[in-house]
């Protein structure tokens, strides 16, 4: 018997033996994040922190919140980046459900949920794409249906009919779902699936309230709704490999964001741009130094290439750059360039 994608994923991620909470190993060891991929993107957000400090008049205390936060890879390196009057004015805050990992700088709290004010910036990097969702498709009558998975297997069936609340996110978001509706194809293969943002929408909404000065950045996979994938994007991942989404703990089940739909729901201003912009806007260009450097400064040469070479991967069109940055400026007039 199958269970709505939502109820599967959160076990699935998060339950007692989920995916996320489980002490042994961890996401690094499973698949490749901008926070992993070079500290260049560290050094980024390092300005941004930076910028936000400087917008909100140098407060006596910073809040620092990254939600989602993993092992606290980020944090760390935002902690030894900082330059020394913010590094003692920030306090990093690290939001995650896992227990909070040996080792990790005492100056980092650890908790389960969102503080409740925030003076400073919230961040979270690849959060929204594991909140749990449930996912629709279109039946052989023409009406979108509740997709039920087995946990243990995988395999998907149809249920019952959608409620309202999700037709009415989908009709708003997911038009390429009305269009599935009107008919079958020739071969009598439906399409149409549509992985309703509601509850993503409603988690972010939630997270970025608790901003009452500063800024959140959302980073994640991403979609607009006029490129919205008609087949959806669930997947999984384990061991760096990208595999079947079985919901059963043994690895990450993600799908990409709607947004544009999580955007709105804040009712806060925003501002939506590639990674690839935003980090170029950051001064994580991607050139190649110049070839006279290696006959002058081999050394610095070689540095030079290797911090180009993973400019290059934060910033690929096909890969970690075509993440979405989602910007709220709240109580300040501050942009990302």
């Amino acid at each position: 018997m199958g269970i709505g994608w939502r109820l599967a994923m959160d076990s699935a991620l998060y339950g007692p033996e989920g995916f996320f909470v489980r002490p042994a190993g961890g996401p690094a060891d499973h698949f490749r994040t901008s926070v992993l991929a070079s500290p260049l993107f560290a050094g980024a957000l390092a300005r941004v922190v930076e910028r936000v400090d400087a917008a909100l008049g140098r407060p006596e205390r910073f809040d620092l919140v990254d939600v989602g936060a993993g092992r606290g890879e980020l944090l760390t390196l935002l902690c030894l980046m900082l330059p020394g009057d913010l590094a003692g004015r920030v306090r990093p805050v690290a939001v995650e459900v896992a227990g909070r990992p040996d080792g990790l700088d005492a100056r980092i709290r650890w908790r389960r949920d969102v503080p409740e004010s925030v003076t400073g910036l919230l961040i979270a990097t690849e959060w929204l794409d594991n909140v749990p969702l449930d996912i629709l498709e279109t039946g052989p009558d023409g009406r979108l249906r509740k997709v039920l998975v087995d946990r243990h297997t995988g395999v998907e069936t149809l249920g019952g009919l959608a409620d309202p609340a999700e037709i009415f996110w989908t009709s708003r978001w997911w038009p390429t779902a009305g269009r599935a509706e009107a008919g079958a194809s020739r071969d009598g293969a439906w399409t149409g699936r549509v992985e309703v943002g509601a509850a993503r929408d409603a988690a972010w909404a939630g997270a970025v309230e608790r901003v009452r000065r500063g800024a959140a950045l959302g980073i994640d996979y991403g979609h607009l709704r006029a490129e919205r994938p008609p087949m959806g994007t669930l997947t999984g991942f384990r061991a760096g490999r990208q595999v079947a989404p079985v919901p059963d703990g043994s690895c990450d089940v993600t799908a990409h964001v709607a947004m544009d739909s999580a955007a709105l729901a804040t009712g806060v201003p925003y501002r939506i741009v590639r990674q690839r912009a935003a980090l170029r806007g950051l001064g994580v260009s991607g050139a190649r130094p110049p070839l006279a450097l290696a006959g002058n400064d081999p050394a610095a040469y070689l540095r030079a290439l290797s911090s180009a070479g993973e400019s290059a991967e934060l910033t690929s069109g096909t890969g970690l750059g075509a993440h979405w940055w989602l910007w709220h400026p709240i109580g300040i007039d501050l942009d990302l360039g």
